[in-house]
């Protein structure tokens, strides 16, 4: 499978040229099989989906689209997605299980006054549904979803795999609710390790550093140290830093990137919008 990281910021976009090489918009990756197919799977629908259009060329968006959650920063771009918002256009979209229905929860923040359209104004054919933990199938892929704690709604990490090669997706993970745990950043719980083990890709939640996080561990996201450490306990082939913090520059990112691979035991590395990751390499 092919990995189109489209958006790896979090809470909010961050433009201007401090942040420019690791990228600003919010969280959005895109998902395709071999080959020159385009993506047919999205997880989230943050800032960053917008970039999924230009990946399809002149193409409509025929998939699915996965949230983790109903933060803004994991749903703004939807409508903005060009691809999606046409007529020829065949969207599925899916949130985790909660009151609905699942576009009545949508239409909260995506309708006037707040904005001038609502769900039902997208054109193309858009089905809104609900996801329940558990494994599915979605375009071909095989997906886990498993609750997670985060802060402020009901979220999922999901992992997804094909015959080859599998990734695991926790942009917004605070474990920190569980408890400390065994090195003070949070536990590492059962649903986490179900995601993770053994993946090829770990693409997780790295928002704050390990002094940053006494401070804000109610806010609902992970130190850069927690990813790296489940990483190692759960034997993934690397892990890619997630979510980055809105204030913390391309610089600040290298540094926090380059100070937790230099104590651990897997490959690490900060994601960056725009990187393309085919696996198996």
């Amino acid at each position: 499978m092919r990995l189109h990281l489209c958006g790896v910021r979090g809470s909010t976009p961050a433009p201007g040229p401090e942040f420019v090489e690791i990228g600003g918009h919010t969280s959005c990756v895109a998902i395709a099989r071999d080959g020159d197919d385009g993506p047919t799977l999205v997880l989230d629908a943050g800032t960053g989906l917008r970039a999924v259009t230009g990946l399809l060329g002149e193409q409509p968006f025929r998939g699915s689209i996965l949230l983790t959650h109903l933060h803004w920063d994991h749903t703004q771009g939807l409508p903005f997605f060009r691809a999606g918002d046409r007529p020829d256009a065949d969207v599925r979209l899916f949130l985790p299980a909660q009151d609905g229905p699942a576009d009545r929860l949508l239409d909260r923040w995506m309708s006037p006054p707040f904005f001038p359209i609502g769900t039902a104004g997208l054109h193309g054919r858009w089905q809104f549904a609900m996801l329940e933990e558990g494994e599915v199938s979605v375009e071909g892929f095989h997906v886990l979803a498993r609750e997670i704690p985060h802060k402020g709604g009901r979220t999922f990490g999901y992992r997804v795999s094909d015959a080859r090669s599998a990734i695991a997706y926790l942009p917004d993970h605070g474990p920190s609710a569980l408890g400390a745990g065994a090195d003070g950043w949070g536990e590492y719980h059962e649903a986490a390790g179900a995601l993770v083990e053994g993946v090829d890709v770990l693409l997780h939640d790295a928002q704050h550093t390990a002094d940053e996080l006494p401070a804000v561990a109610g806010f609902g996201h992970s130190a850069a140290d927690y990813a790296v450490a489940l990483g190692e306990r759960c034997g993934v082939g690397r892990v890619l830093l997630f979510h980055h913090d809105p204030h913390r520059t391309d610089d600040a990112v290298r540094r926090l990137a380059a100070d937790v691979a230099g104590r651990s035991r897997v490959p690490v590395a900060a994601a960056v919008q725009g990187s393309v990751i085919t696996l198996p390499q």
